[in-house]
């Protein structure tokens, strides 16, 4: 009851005139940004974080909550137009839908992946509301060692799920903690990898790490690969779905659902594994008609893994909230939001700033219904949007990232800050090196240093307080197991020497 209490607060908050603006600008350039190819909504977040910088923060936040889910939303119509997937946990969506876009069917595709999105967010939002404050009870009795062992989990999921290759996944991890290491030791006051740049004494800004990796990285990837023509875009009608359609769709939708959210709030879960397993379930259920489309365009192929991937998006924001953990890129940016405006999520974050977490909360209940309602009708406009030209496309993000990041602090080392990790993040993908990893390296690290000097020094230099703690034992034990099944797998796995 309390936590209903809370989130009607929330829509007080969420449902002024003011915010109700911000959600709907947030929801428009989400989905118009994130509906460009090659640009998912980690990218949609940090081209436009900076805009929100001299907003209220829980007005900002509300504005995020909307580009975040209209990111989420726009990545889909580019699946499904252009088989371009903005992010990995699109592809599946781009495996049928395209599909059914080549056979004339675009217009169900787009609305069986709207009314998904909107079904599943909107589910997955309610069981936010549910399980978050049953997260911070647990979290309140958490101590220092038990915060490292969290970020160490969190180190290695991340960067053995999200990589083909763990080792790769680590590397990534190790740009980020290196770049977290760069300004002042807060405990001794010693400079730390500045390269004598006075500029650099207090660290470079998360944003700009952000930005650069993720924006200009990707522009500099895509514009080395891909032409300069437009790119060919199916027609597309208004969004509808027949009588078939809806009887097809709706129990792709509860199970996307289901399978998303736990997902979403895992360490390293992501979207990528529910969105697959929702494919195979729906695979394997399929009957009579939807057997045969599969692999040919079938709708459930859409509403499925559609839902999967928007229900994971609130499980992050579990996470996120209640223990300051980013559980994906997204949930990292947004993260390195919250500290921008000097707030650290977690269990201190729903007793100090309740207005701002429940406001957050209840705008995304208006931000799907927003959602919605912009896609049903307006996906022949964003189909528009994809005719812009690249090398126009692409020039105007650069430019657009480069305005944001001097905007900061007028500061022209910034700039060249920028650029260097936007070609540290081109070089990562021409190498299949993951981003993601490096960015919530750079964030969770400076947090796990404090952490473990911290519960050193209350253990007075003794190495095993950090294992003292159940929970710190439970958690440093699943990160190693996390790291050595695939190596265990792949030994099982070697086929036997052949006898003599």
């Amino acid at each position: 009851m309390e936590s209903l209490s809370l989130l009607l607060d929330g829509f007080a908050t969420a449902l002024t005139p003011v915010n109700l603006l911000y959600a709907l600008v947030g929801v428009t350039l989400g989905t118009l940004v994130g509906v460009l190819p090659g640009i998912g909504p980690a990218m949609t977040v940090a081209l436009l974080l900076p805009i929100t910088f001299n907003v209220p923060p829980a007005s900002a936040f509300i504005m995020f909550a909307g580009i975040y889910y209209g990111g989420m939303y726009g990545g889909s119509t580019t699946s499904i137009l252009l088989n371009t997937p903005g992010e990995s946990s699109s592809m599946i969506t781009a495996l049928e839908g395209n599909k059914m876009a080549k056979r004339g069917r675009a217009a169900q595709a787009l609305a069986t992946a709207a009314i998904g999105s909107f079904v599943a967010g909107t589910i997955a939002t309610g069981l936010l509301v549910v399980a978050a404050p049953l997260v911070v009870d647990f979290a309140i009795s958490f101590g220092p060692e038990d915060y490292f062992a969290l970020a160490i989990l969190a180190f290695t999921a991340v960067s053995s799920v999200l990589s083909t290759s763990a080792v790769r996944g680590l590397a990534s991890l190790g740009f980020g903690l290196v770049i977290g290491l760069i300004g002042i030791d807060q405990q001794t006051g010693q400079a730390r990898l500045t390269l004598g740049v006075p500029q650099l004494l207090d660290g470079i800004d998360v944003v700009i790490v952000a930005v650069g990796l993720f924006a200009v990285g990707e522009v500099l990837y895509v514009a080395s690969r891909l032409r300069h023509s437009s790119p060919d875009v199916v027609p597309v009608g208004r969004a509808f779905l027949g009588r078939s359609d809806w009887a097809r769709s709706w129990r792709p939708w509860l199970r996307g659902t289901a399978l998303g959210f736990p997902f979403g709030a895992l360490p390293g879960g992501g979207a990528e594994i529910p969105t697959f397993l929702s494919y195979s379930v729906e695979k394997r259920l399929a009957r009579g008609e939807a057997s045969e489309e599969f692999g040919k365009g079938a709708i459930e192929g859409v509403a499925g893994p559609e839902a999967a991937n928007n229900a994971s998006a609130a499980g992050t924001l579990v996470p996120l909230l209640t223990l300051g953990l980013p559980t994906s890129a997204t949930a990292a940016i947004l993260l390195a939001a919250f500290q921008q405006y000097g707030l650290q999520p977690g269990p201190q974050l729903f007793d100090h700033n309740p207005a701002l977490v429940w406001g957050m909360i209840a705008s995304l209940f208006v931000g799907n219904a927003m959602l919605l309602v912009l896609n049903l009708p307006l996906a022949p406009l964003w189909a528009r949007v994809l005719h812009i030209p690249r090398p126009y496309l692409y020039a105007g993000i650069v430019l657009f990232a480069a305005l944001g990041v001097y905007a900061l602090n007028a500061s022209a080392v910034d700039l060249v800050v920028l650029f260097v990790l936007g070609l540290l993040g081109y070089a990562m993908r021409r190498f299949g090196l993951p981003v993601a990893p490096a960015v919530i390296g750079l964030i969770l690290g400076p947090m796990a240093e404090i952490q473990l000097r911290r519960a050193l020094a209350i253990g007075a230099g003794d190495v095993s307080v950090l294992v003292r703690s159940p929970v710190a034992a439970t958690l440093l034990v699943l990160s190693a197991l996390v790291l050595l099944l695939p190596v265990l797998r792949r030994f099982r796995n070697r086929p036997a020497p052949a006898a003599d």
